[in-house]
């Protein structure tokens, strides 16, 4: 079996320092639900990668937990750091917390929990995805903390039983699966790229968009895609206490596992009771923009977090009138 790996990226720039808030968190509008959600806090979401830089500034503080599947480090499980760079790059757009430097996630009060499943060379087995997927399900916190978002920006050509088990039985316990669509796209909607477990119908598949909404030219295309998210020139952490600015379908599927750490604790302080998976997920679309493409392109569209406050704020104006 071919082994899975990192969905392929650019690098388009690492910076020593910065101090931004990164376009795509405010083209999510991740910013309108801080207040209602508190930034996220309480919930934990795992991040299904190359680990992470554990003491990075804009990070440390949001990091619960973690494990390493690899045979990095000797194979020691409790040495999950970051030693390729892609990990802690997802983890930031997730989850940079606001301290006034550096640059500021989604959810920035939200917690992750490290699993790392690929080594330096960003190739990974299926079994340790697998593992990890299981292990992410199975984990509680000091607090009794459970995971509620898993985030994938991985994928491989092949189709298993076991991987898409563990997909289904972690959403059968109410954990959303975010993944990549993946970037063998050819810049054409009529051609359709599958890649797992993206192309999973359980999973939440993130294709990229660039700051302008237009569709990204590497975006896998296909019958499966859920929505679309900011994937171009997206700035975030990096190794070494850095910064670094990636293009690939890996860098828009955080922004969506980080909008779910807002919408959740949102949702269900809203409705006064835990929500399904199902139910999160039509929370989810509710708040998506079409930007004129396929759906085999964009889904339902980009993931716009204001768009039911806005839609109920234009109704109450109309009925006063």
């Amino acid at each position: 079996m071919s082994r899975m790996k990192l969905i392929p990226y650019r690098t388009e720039a690492i910076l020593e320092t910065t101090n931004e808030r990164p376009k795509g968190i405010q083209m999510v509008e991740a910013e309108s639900l801080w207040e209602d959600s508190d930034q996220g806090a309480g919930s934990v979401v795992a991040i299904i990668d190359t680990g992470c830089q554990l003491d990075h500034p804009d990070l440390e503080e949001n990091i619960l937990d973690g494990h390493n599947f690899t045979d990095d480090y000797g194979g020691d499980p409790d040495n999950y750091s970051d030693n390729n760079g892609h990990g802690t790059h997802v983890a930031g757009t997730i989850a940079a917390v606001e301290n006034g430097e550096g640059v500021i996630g989604t959810a920035p009060k939200s917690k992750l929990l490290i699993l790392k499943v690929l080594s330096e060379d960003g190739g990974g087995e299926y079994e340790w995805i697998i593992d990890a997927i299981h292990y992410a399900v199975n984990w509680r916190g000091p607090n009794q903390e459970r995971v509620r978002v898993i985030s994938m920006s991985l994928g491989g050509p092949q189709d298993t039983k076991p991987l898409r088990e563990a997909v289904k039985n972690a959403v059968s316990h109410d954990v959303s699966v975010v993944c990549a669509a993946g970037n063998e796209g050819d810049g054409r909607e009529d051609t359709m790229e599958y890649g797992y477990p993206g192309a999973y119908n359980e999973v939440i598949q993130v294709g990229a968009v660039d700051e302008r909404r237009e569709l990204a030219d590497f975006t896998n295309t296909n019958t499966q895609l859920d929505l679309v998210a900011p994937g171009v020139d997206v700035l975030s952490t990096y190794l070494e206490g850095k910064y670094a600015r990636l293009s690939g379908t890996s860098m828009a599927t955080p922004h969506v596992s980080g909008g779910l750490a807002l919408l959740i604790p949102l949702v269900e302080k809203q409705f006064n009771r835990s929500m399904t998976e199902s139910e999160i997920f039509s929370q989810l679309i509710k708040r998506t923009t079409p930007l004129g493409y396929s759906k085999t392109a964009e889904g339902n569209g980009l993931m716009t977090l204001a768009l039911t406050k806005k839609l109920e704020d234009l109704f109450s104006t109309y009925m006063k009138q």
